[in-house]
């Protein structure tokens, strides 16, 4: 088994020189070197000692460049490190000696703009790292207990960059320097020097100084920040003056020109603040003018044009003291020196944060030149980190995941210079990410770790390295097995982020699946899903490919398909603007999911919108319950649930349907709108939460194949009635009675589903389920049901309230008794309905009236006997549809009465004579004619014939002789005469003024038969009042009929008493018995 590679091992970046540049001078103190090295003072060596370096005796140093280590010399025996970039990269990128690219074109420069210059060593170890990469948790558990064998030992470091004197100071323009001795360097005469030269560049004004200037006050700071160490003076002036040096580098910075470089005045800034850094005085981090001068530094440097172009800027404008493509090459050499030495000593990765957010714009440029400068400079960080990386907690890099993913995308860049930039980025990253781990992981997880690392291992068992690191889709598997679940949200957030910047359809399609790769494998991992659907939601309208578009959209499907995350996904997209844009409207209408997951999506919906219904009305509707509408409504439109459509149907229809009844008359200002949604958008006043609950079950209807009751709605305007505040239960019944017809199994499924509805709710709801309820009744399987839910139920609502309760019941009571079986369950409900017969709302009497009509035949006698006498009282009622009913109900309780009770209710029929004779006079020809049939019924009960007189239609006053024989009738027949002649006077006051006129007559022609001593004792005064009280009347027709009646009834008051004559003697003696 071969054994597996070291951690790679990355040259540490630049750092400075402690010494200065004396190659035959020795010092009298020598050092515990080794013999034949430079000889240091003692407490100088002692200081670096204690901070882990050692003088170099190594005549040349080499420096950390641009390149990689597969241009980077090594160590004679070390196998070659492993390479990312193509052949083709690296004589282009690589030209000349690593060890020289810094100082050749240096060297170049005149000896009067380079007062002073330094090297950094960079030591090598071992870097074949061409095989797999070693995840043994053995190993990494050996590299955390001994850091110090990241540390490459045995490295010296050079000084050749002198200080310089005062005079050199002075005389700027110059071109003799002279190389300051090692005494020389550290006199106070020079630290004196450097500091004036430096105070007087503060107070000078900037813009008129030369390039030289400017350089000789960087390269004077750089000189100062070597004695930093040893000199409490130089400290002092440096800590003391540090917003001066920030705000001087910014202006130096700001004044170089963005588009052209031919001054090394940008890169010495860079060399400065280097080494700075290696004194631990940083000058890009903590205030905010720090911050911005990092921020120009970045964007001066990645902006600058390619190097083409700077090569045709040169051949236009020659630079003279140097080449512009070796100050091209050096200034981001040194730029990524300085990065570099930013996380030599990072140990909480603070400082790396701060980069990788400067940075991240960046890496994700439109332009590729910007572009593959940013992934080549975070790639000499990471190489640079992971060489020195000495982790401590508090970590404060809390966004791997994102750079996880920035790599990722870019390993997949169409410009390979970028793609091997980012491999490499990735190779040092995984490194990185093991050890990160290994620290941050609580004990108890090592074992997860273990796994984890398992699992790494046998992935990386199938491809060699560079085939691991040219697959995007490689490397996110091995990652998202380390990444935690909010690096796996920031993974996911990151590449849904970047689609919007990126412009090759390439990119486009790996990032999308990349993303459903990943959410696909670490599904149940994620814990910011509002943040992932937020950013897609944000990022939907900015992708146009298709099939990206799709594999987005896909994301949503497989996460909200879910049970652990379906609350969360449907929460958030239902809190957006609504009626929803074209983008979150795809996305309702072309969710992928599996059958099972169907059916929880909307019931998840579903039960947004019934949680409004089961609270008490409110003052304003819920936004949730119109956000809920619109969804179901979209859905319904993709028709990518059809199953589960079908399946929860029931549900589904009585939801919508009770929620256009909360929604009737509403507008969205009566809806509790959440703040900050729709901030400058303006509402359409044709948007309504009515329109919502309409259109999505008029879709509902016809994407479940209903279309004979869709139909059925249009043509009897049955929408209108729905959205009608007093005809809503009419729409409802309309409904309720088409789909009974039509698909009376899903009628059934309704039915069923309304048992245990019933009771719940607020008054809405259960008014909208009642009276769907009550029209299901009709049906034959309602005879199914027990009596607890059927009838217990309707007699709990003739005893509600709510007259509407009241109407649905009886209606529930009326479809129940046409099964003959519940009849029996319904007699004990007669006491209930018949008080129900003098209620004021006439829908409640008919009902009442008509469910007697069904019973009366199975009334027992007291019954019968109660509910004439109440049909009696409502002859004449105002409302003429309760007359006529109630005198249908009057002649069919005669009917129903057997013969051994006719005498029991015989006084009642006599009473009724009259007012149905009356009544047969009515303007109303259905009460007249009902009138005249019911009359018949009674002559009949009392074996009458009726004289043919009482059926004609024509009113009685055209032919007053037809009253004569009816009169002429009842006085023969009617006992007692007077008392019909009071009843009629009763009549007197009525509204109508046929039956007032027809009263009049009958009371004038009637008076003829009255009985003489019934008229001798009560007289007739009190009926010439009443008749003389119509006088009044303004109808002229009544004021003729009213002077005839009053002669008639004068008359008959003043005829004497008849004599007996010898002839009635006579017959009466013979009477007499003998």
């Amino acid at each position: 088994t071969p054994t597996p590679p070291q951690v790679p091992c990355i040259p540490p970046a630049r750092q400075p020189s402690l010494r200065l540049w004396t190659p035959e001078r020795r010092s009298p103190c020598p050092s515990p070197a080794e013999e034949g090295d430079p000889a240091w003072p003692a407490p100088e060596w002692r200081t670096l000692a204690s901070r882990g370096r050692w003088p170099s005796r190594r005549g040349h140093a080499q420096h950390l460049t641009r390149r990689r280590h597969s241009s980077e010399q090594v160590q004679e025996g070390s196998a070659p490190p492993a390479d990312f970039r193509s052949e083709k990269w690296l004589p282009e990128r690589a030209g000349g000696d690593a060890g020289n690219s810094r100082q050749a074109p240096r060297a170049e420069m005149a000896s009067r703009d380079r007062i002073c210059s330094w090297d950094v060593v960079v030591p090598y170890a071992s870097d074949s790292d061409s095989g797999s990469v070693d995840l043994q948790l053995s190993n990494l558990e050996d590299i955390i207990k001994g850091p110090s064998s990241l540390e490459f030992t045995g490295f010296r470091l050079r000084k050749d960059r002198p200080f310089i004197s005062k005079s050199h100071c002075t005389q700027l323009g110059s071109d003799k320097f002279r190389y300051l001795t090692h005494d020389d360097a550290f006199s106070e005469a020079n630290i004196e020097n450097l500091i004036e030269s430096i105070q007087e560049f503060f107070h000078g004004e900037l813009k008129i100084q030369s390039e030289h200037e400017k350089l000789t006050y960087l390269r004077s700071l750089s000189s100062l920040s070597r004695i930093l160490p040893y000199d409490e003076t130089t400290e002092s002036f440096i800590h003391g003056h540090i917003a001066d040096i920030v705000h001087i580098l910014y202006i130096l910075v700001e004044e170089e020109p963005l588009h052209s470089l031919f001054s090394p005045v940008r890169q010495e800034v860079f060399v400065t603040i280097t080494d700075l850094s290696y004194q631990d005085v940083h000058l890009l981090f903590g205030s905010e003018d720090r911050v911005n001068l990092f921020s120009l530094i970045i964007k001066s440097t990645i902006t600058l044009p390619s190097e083409k172009t700077l090569t045709q800027l040169q051949e236009i404008k020659p630079s003279g003291s140097c080449k512009s493509e070796c100050l091209y090459r050096q200034t981001f050499q040194v730029f990524s020196e300085m990065l570099q030495s930013l996380v030599v000593r990072d140990p909480h990765l603070e400082n790396f944060d701060i980069i990788l957010k400067h940075m991240d714009p960046w890496l994700q440029s439109i332009k590729d030149h910007e572009r593959e400068r940013a992934a080549a400079s975070i790639a000499q960080v990471l190489k640079c980190l992971c060489m020195h990386l000495n982790l401590k907690l508090p970590l404060r890099f809390q966004r791997l995941g994102h750079l996880v993913a920035l790599m990722v995308l870019l390993c997949g860049d169409p410009l390979n210079e970028v793609a091997e930039e980012a491999a490499e980025s990735t190779y040092y990253l995984l490194h990185i990410t093991l050890r990160l781990k290994y620290i941050t992981e609580d004990k108890k997880n090592r074992p997860i770790l273990r796994g984890a690392m398992k699992n790494c291992q046998e992935l990386l068992e199938f491809y060699s390295i560079k085939q691991f690191y040219a697959c995007p889709f490689k490397i996110a598997k091995i990652f998202e097995v380390l990444l935690d679940s909010n690096e796996l949200c920031q993974f996911v957030v990151t590449i849904l982020d970047g689609l919007k910047n990126l412009e090759h359809s390439c990119t486009h399609q790996l990032a999308g699946e990349l993303l459903m790769s990943l959410v696909e494998n670490v599904e149940f991992r994620f814990e910011e899903v509002p943040e992932i659907v937020g950013v897609i939601c944000a990022q939907l309208s900015m992708i146009s490919q298709p099939s990206v578009r799709q594999q987005v959209i896909t994301i949503v499907s497989l996460l909200i398909s879910r049970p652990k995350y379906t609350d969360t996904v449907i929460s958030y997209l239902l809190y957006h603007p609504v009626p929803y844009d074209r983008n979150l409207a795809e996305m309702w209408r072309t969710l992928k999911v599996e059958v099972p997951s169907t059916t929880g999506i909307l019931s998840r919906l579903l039960r947004k919108l019934q949680t409004c219904h089961n609270e008490p009305t409110q003052e304003k509707m819920a936004y949730v319950a119109v956000a809920a509408t619109d969804a179901l409504y979209e859905v319904f439109m993709g028709n990518k649930l059809q199953e589960a459509m079908f399946q929860l149907f029931p549900q589904l229809l009585m939801t919508l349907l009770i929620q256009i009844h909360h929604s009737i008359d509403l507008t969205m200002s009566e809806v509790a709108i959440p703040p900050g949604l729709y901030k400058e958008q303006e509402m359409s006043s044709k948007v309504t939460p009515l329109c919502f609950a309409i259109q999505a079950t008029k879709t509902l209807l016809l994407r479940t194949l209903c279309f004979q009751e869709f139909n059925i709605m249009e043509k009897n305007e049955g929408w209108a009635l729905l959205a009608g505040k007093d005809c809503h239960l009419q729409g409802v019944s309309l409904l309720a009675n088409a789909l009974l017809e039509r698909n009376h199994v899903l009628a059934h499924k309704i039915l069923y589903l309304l048992v245990p509805l019933l009771n719940r709710g607020n008054a809405k709801h259960k008014l909208t389920s009642a009276g769907f309820f009550v029209e299901l009744l009709q049906s034959p399987v309602a005879r199914r049901l027990p009596s607890i839910y059927s009838i217990a139920r309707l007699k709990d609502w003739l005893h509600h309230g709510n007259n509407i309760f009241k109407i649905l019941a009886l209606t529930g009571l009326y479809y129940i008794i046409r099964h003959q079986k519940m009849r029996e369950d319904i007699q004990s409900l007669l006491p209930c309905i018949l008080d129900l017969l003098c209620e004021s709302d006439e829908k409640i009497v008919l009902l009442a009236i008509q469910i007697l009509l069904l019973l009366v035949r199975t009334m027992d006698f007291s019954t019968l006997a109660a509910m004439m006498r109440k049909m009696f009282s409502l002859f004449g009622d105002v409302r003429p549809n309760v007359h006529c009913f109630s005198m249908t109900l009057f002649g069919a309780s005669v009917k129903s009465v057997k013969y051994a009770d006719k005498k029991g209710v015989e006084n009642q029929v006599l009473d009724s004579l009259l007012p149905l004779l009356l009544y047969s006079q009515d303007e109303n020809d259905a009460v007249a004619e009902e009138s005249r049939r019911i009359l018949t019924i009674c002559a009949q009960f009392l074996k009458w014939k009726l004289p043919q007189q009482v059926y004609y239609k024509d009113p009685w006053y055209i032919n007053p002789s037809e009253v004569e024989t009816i009169c002429k009738f009842f006085g023969k027949k009617c006992q007692e005469k007077v008392n019909i002649l009071a009843q009629a006077l009763t009549f007197f006051k009525n509204a109508k003024l046929p039956i007032r006129r027809a009263a009049v007559l009958f009371v004038g022609i009637f008076s003829k038969y009255l009985d003489r001593n019934e008229l001798k004792t009560k007289g007739t005064k009190w009926i010439e009042d009443d008749l003389r009280h119509l006088l009044r009347d303004p109808e002229p027709s009544m004021h003729i009929v009213v002077s005839q009646a009053l002669l008639q009834i004068q008359k008959v008051g003043a005829e004497p008493e008849p004599e007996q004559t010898v002839c009635g003697l006579r017959k009466l003696m013979c009477c007499l018995p003998t």
